[in-house]
């Protein structure tokens, strides 16, 4: 029967007619008129571009307020503002990053906790010492770019010192730096990390000398002494609050089930963080221009500060680039075999909010995103590797250090040396990771090294005036290097999460989120 059915069928399409109509074989005529529309690219391409403006609205914006910010400091500045006019300008700016800095202690927390408390003891063990080891390749090669741009470039060669003044900053040892490391990685108050963390200063205690002379005249001389002592200074202890935070996971992991109704609370903490950070990233194309306005609208003179400094900016901003655009994508290849095209692109918004708030912890939510979200790594791996890199890795400040080290070697007519050289790269590369825990902080290691060099300091106060610019670069190269440990991180422990560690998707609330931006 289904043999009949074939040939009565075959013999109908052999019957059809191709004059205006279809006919039958059995008489039976059918019209049906072919019409063929034009194509109009509009139709296709609108709904592409909806698509687009939908899922990249907040980046398109933030570029926006980036234009916007610069050309909002260069007109202002051609009117001379006032300091009180310069504040309501970056009112909006510092508002922004203070609303940020708000979540960042919960959100370090409650995210190192959750990844930690799901990873066996063997893997945390081992994405610590894959991001140690990253953090120190990286610090090398940053150092040694440096080293090798400066005796091309000659920073400082063929300049005469003016006799600056230094800043006034408290002295500082190379020992001191580490020490200061260590008490923050184990703070002695849980509570206290939160808002302080450990600092060595230093008491000076000044003591009248008499000097009696031959012919019976007596002579005084004031002798300072400077005692140090431990204390502490108020700001986030972000490496104690890590330690602390990865003992907790590890122990919630050591008796499972009994702690579930705790990790709970902090798997919807994180959530709940996510949410209102999302809100406020709302406002990031405001806040990025007023930051970019302030910083341009209150340099003095644009012209004397890059004739004085303009090789050591050249210098330093190669390094970054090369750095950031070349290396760590090369590192990125070699390792994991990633498109680092397509990974750059991914981290876009951090990057931008990173150059626009001159801290890495204030992209922490964003890097957390690009990571999970767009490049699919771990979410456990992600919220212990991204707050520690924060804290250790400063693969821009190395460069920096290095190069101005130099600069001011030059600057002030010393011979640098092959082993002054040596000396510089290897300190810089350890002390990058233990920057004090003070405003101007790459400067305060800057004055160390040249210490150690017996180098004088005193035309220190010459990269004050190019912090606003060099800053955010250093900033910007963080973050990328940030990110990119991230996806080495992973690459090198992802057998080792074990078969209930598996990469997983962001839960329900943060998906809603992060989809909607």
């Amino acid at each position: 029967m289904n043999a009949m059915d074939t040939q009565t069928k075959a013999s109908e399409l052999e019957g059809l007619t191709n004059n205006g109509g279809t006919e039958l074989t059995n008489g039976v005529t059918m019209n049906h008129d072919v019409v063929v529309e034009p194509f109009d690219p509009r139709q296709s391409l609108m709904p592409k571009l909806r698509l687009f403006l939908a899922a990249n609205i907040m980046l398109i914006l933030t570029c926006v307020g980036i234009v916007l910010g610069f050309a909002i400091g260069f007109g202002v500045r051609e009117l001379h503002p006032s300091k009180d006019a310069l504040m309501w300008i970056g009112m909006p700016g510092e508002l922004f990053l203070r609303m940020l800095k708000m979540m960042i202690l919960p959100l370090v927390v409650c995210s190192v906790i959750t990844g930690t408390a799901s990873l066996d003891p063997k893997a945390n063990g081992k994405i610590s010492a894959v991001t140690f080891a990253y953090v120190i390749i990286t610090h090398i090669i940053a150092c040694v770019i440096a080293i090798v741009l400066c005796l091309l470039i000659k920073p400082g060669e063929g300049k005469s010192s003016v006799g600056s003044s230094l800043v006034d900053q408290e002295p500082m040892e190379t020992q001191d730096i580490f020490a200061d490391l260590l008490r923050n990685m184990i703070p002695d108050n849980m509570v206290e990390a939160t808002f302080r963390k450990a600092h060595t200063r230093y008491r000076m205690i000044e003591e009248t000398v008499s000097n009696n002379s031959i012919n019976g005249t007596s002579t005084f001389d004031t002798l300072v002494t400077a005692t140090k002592y431990a204390s502490k200074t108020d700001g986030l202890n972000v490496l104690g609050l890590i330690g602390v935070s990865t003992v907790i996971g590890i122990a919630i992991n050591k008796v499972k089930d009994k702690a579930s109704i705790f990790l709970g609370f902090f798997s919807g903490a994180t959530d709940v963080v996510l949410v209102i950070i999302r809100w406020l990233f709302c406002l990031t194309p405001v806040g990025v221009a007023s930051l970019i306005a302030v910083s341009i609208a209150g340099v003095a003179d644009l012209s004397t500060t890059f004739s004085q400094l303009g090789k050591f900016l050249l210098t330093v901003c190669v390094g970054i680039l090369l750095h950031q655009f070349i290396v760590l994508p090369v590192i990125l290849f070699v390792t994991t075999r990633r498109n680092p095209l397509a990974f750059l692109l991914s981290i876009v918004r951090p990057y931008m909010i990173g150059f626009a708030s001159t801290s890495s912890a204030v992209a922490i939510p964003e890097m957390l995103d690009a990571c999970e979200r767009r490049n699919k790594i771990d979410s456990r791996v992600c919220r212990f590797v991204i707050p520690l890199c924060t804290t250790i890795n400063a693969d821009g400040s190395a460069i920096y250090i290095t190069s101005a080290a130099i600069f001011i070697a030059h600057f002030t007519g010393r011979d640098v040396m092959a082993s002054d050289i040596i000396i510089i790269g290897v300190l810089t590369a350890v002390a990058a990771m233990a920057v004090p825990s003070v405003p101007s902080a790459s400067i305060v290691t800057l004055v160390i090294i040249l210490t150690s060099l017996n180098i004088p300091a005193n035309d220190i106060a010459l990269m004050f005036a190019v912090e606003w610019i060099l800053d955010r670069l250093r900033t910007a190269c963080n973050v990328v290097s940030h990110t990119t440990c991230a996806a080495v991180t992973y690459h090198f422990c992802k057998k080792n999460l074990g078969p209930c560690d598996v990469m997983e998707t962001p839960s329900d609330v943060e998906r809603n989120i992060l989809t909607k931006i």
